[in-house]
């Protein structure tokens, strides 16, 4: 659509204030700030979405891998051995990594809580970058025998630091005349880990494979096999190859099964977000709308005038729509800028404001991650400005067509 330059003056004069239109310019400029808010809160939701997706897949699957092997029947996997060996002949295997968990009570001097305990060997501790990372204590080569690896937020709950002694208590003790007695030892804390994630800081204990097995009488068997990979984008196809090597006395559950609830729950939490924040760019729309209608009113004389020089009705129908058309595209830049600008900085701007009002605005027990995470995707901030360009326009066609359809006669006659 083109516009010459006499509507494009007079789209823009229009829309400057005026004595006798103060009130339709107030509307306009409550209609770009609907606009420019209902854009840029869309996108600091739909990237803190994307972000808190992102972080938890990244922390999930940086500590259990993208599927295991798990047995078809009981709480151990024999033959690890071999399921191993096997499963390192596909080609997009990264690492197979054989694990054992079991719950147990853990106590200090100072108080007990109940913790996962996972068998790792070292090798593969040390593989792990969400671990290792922010890993604090003695050389991780002591991890061997009696040592263990406490998440800093579990250390901090129970009072140990490297070098103290930890007592865990399984249920799965030694069975004797007088009942099951429940197993007891004392290991020694040789670190914490930090994966920024609560749930793993503040319930998980790392030990090594060898002293899981003794501990939790598991003799040479685990509880399964974690694999991960090297490309996601072809973990189906993986899976599907790894079926006929397991055979039928174990199974494959991938972090999509096992996690299913809990992502799914996050998709539709985004999907309605998404629906109910763009009722604000509708609103902003209508409000538009009403700025719109209450100008052609405002400028009836006008158009007459226009009319009777010659100006087609299509040439007045493109000047208001013009005049809508840049409300919206600049509140819809403005909006985009700003939501770039937040979602950039957010962590730092969470951060401010929690030393202003010296309050946690996102607790790590309610939310699972440390920080606030925000990942941009810019085909979604181009389907958002989008969105709100088509809104725009849509609001303008009724103000429009209503100033194209003004009969010139009728608007002159009561003047």
């Amino acid at each position: 659509m083109i516009f010459s330059k006499t509507e494009r003056l007079l789209a823009f004069r229009y829309l400057k204030s005026r004595k006798r239109t103060g009130f339709v310019s107030v509307i306009t400029g409550f209609s770009f700030l609907g606009i420019m808010l209902g854009v840029a809160t869309l996108i600091i939701v739909m990237s803190v979405m994307n972000g808190f997706r992102a972080e938890l897949m990244g922390r999930v699957l940086g500590l259990n891998g993208e599927f295991g092997i798990y047995p078809s029947w009981g709480s151990q996997l024999s033959d690890s051995e071999v399921y191993l060996q096997r499963l390192k002949t596909l080609p997009n295997i990264e690492q197979v990594v054989p694990v054992i968990d079991g719950q147990v009570m853990a106590s200090s001097p100072e108080t007990s809580a109940g913790v996962m305990v996972r068998g790792i060997r070292q090798a593969d501790f040390q593989k792990r970058s969400l671990l290792i990372d922010k890993y604090q204590g003695l050389p991780i080569e002591e991890l061997a025998d009696d040592g263990i690896v406490v998440g800093w937020r579990l250390a901090r709950k129970l009072g140990v630091r490297a070098g103290d002694t930890l007592t865990l208590v399984s249920p799965k003790g030694n069975i004797t005349a007088f009942g099951t007695i429940p197993k007891m030892k004392a290991f020694t804390v040789i670190g914490t880990f930090d994966t920024g994630m609560f749930e793993y800081d503040g319930n998980f204990i790392f030990m090594p494979l060898l002293q899981a097995q003794r501990f939790f009488a598991y003799g040479d068997k685990i509880s399964h096999l974690e694999v991960f990979v090297k490309d996601r984008d072809q973990l189906t196809n993986t899976i599907e190859s790894a079926f006929p090597l397991i055979g039928n006395n174990a199974q494959i559950h991938d972090w999509r099964y096992t996690n299913q609830a809990f992502f799914n729950a996050i998709e539709v939490e985004r999907n309605v977000m998404f629906l109910i924040l763009t009722l604000i760019i509708i609103v902003a729309a209508f409000n538009m709308i009403s700025g719109l209608v209450m100008l052609v009113q405002d400028k009836t004389k006008d158009i007459a005038v226009l009319r009777t020089m010659g100006m087609k009705k299509g040439a007045i129908q493109r000047i208001f729509l013009m005049s809508g058309l840049t409300v919206g595209l600049m509140g819809t830049i403005a909006g985009v800028i700003l939501g770039l600008l937040f979602s950039y900085n957010i962590d730092a701007i969470k951060e401010a404001l929690e030393n202003l009002s010296g309050t946690e605005l996102f607790a790590a027990e309610i939310y699972f991650l440390s920080h606030l995470p925000a990942k941009v995707d810019l085909t979604e901030v181009s389907l958002i400005g989008g969105m709100s360009l088509l809104l725009s326009l849509l609001a303008t066609l009724y103000p429009s067509w209503k100033a194209s359809k003004t009969d010139p006669v009728e608007a002159l006659r009561y003047e």
